[in-house]
């Protein structure tokens, strides 16, 4: 009987860390190819939280990577300007706006910005990231306890790769990718 039971807590402590760890996970969909997002809850806990809540609730479906630099990074994530789906998009507003949810405090972290890393855009304010992020295209250290990451690229950074760039100055892309969907995993 002891063994029983044994054998049934470790089934279910195994079935349940999988569970939570699924629930760090989202998938990126592109016109390139799925994306797997892995998030780091407990370094950026709020950011990871409004990233969650967003995505699940569609607002990221059919926005824009309105700011791409090749060898930097694409930004994408303004779901009031940047929602190709939505009456106010706006691609000359996009990158000014966010979700009707109030902006976030700065989760500064010991997370580099290397290829991959998923971050939070935001304004010259630390405590102003709201719905807008950013994926690195390569290593800007930079960025390092400036800005708040909470995620990386862990597949498809290959099509992350193939998002399309835009002014090598001011990143903006005249006619530019957007996503697709963007759900947990």
């Amino acid at each position: 009987m002891k063994k029983i039971i044994c054998l049934f807590i470790l089934c279910f402590s195994l079935l349940n860390t999988n569970i939570f760890a699924k629930n760090n996970l989202m998938i990126l969909k592109l016109t390139y190819g799925d994306v797997e997002i892995e998030l780091y809850p407990d370094k950026a806990p709020n950011h990871v939280k409004r990233f969650q809540e967003l995505s699940d609730t569609g607002k990221y479906d059919g926005v824009v990577f309105h700011r791409v630099i090749d060898g930097f990074m694409a930004q994408s994530g303004d779901v009031k300007f940047g929602n190709s789906n939505s009456p106010d998009f706006n691609l000359s507003m996009a990158g000014t706006g966010g979700s009707d949810l109030p902006n976030l405090k700065a989760e500064f972290s010991d997370i580099a910005h290397t290829r991959g890393v998923l971050s939070a855009a935001r304004s010259a304010d630390p405590n102003s990231a709201n719905s807008q992020f950013f994926i690195c295209f390569d290593s800007a250290p930079h960025l390092d306890r400036q800005y708040s990451a909470f995620g990386k690229v862990i597949k498809g950074m290959e099509f992350i790769d193939m998002i399309k760039k835009g002014d090598p100055n001011s990143g903006t892309v005249p006619n530019p990718d957007k996503i697709i969907s963007l759900r947990s995993k």
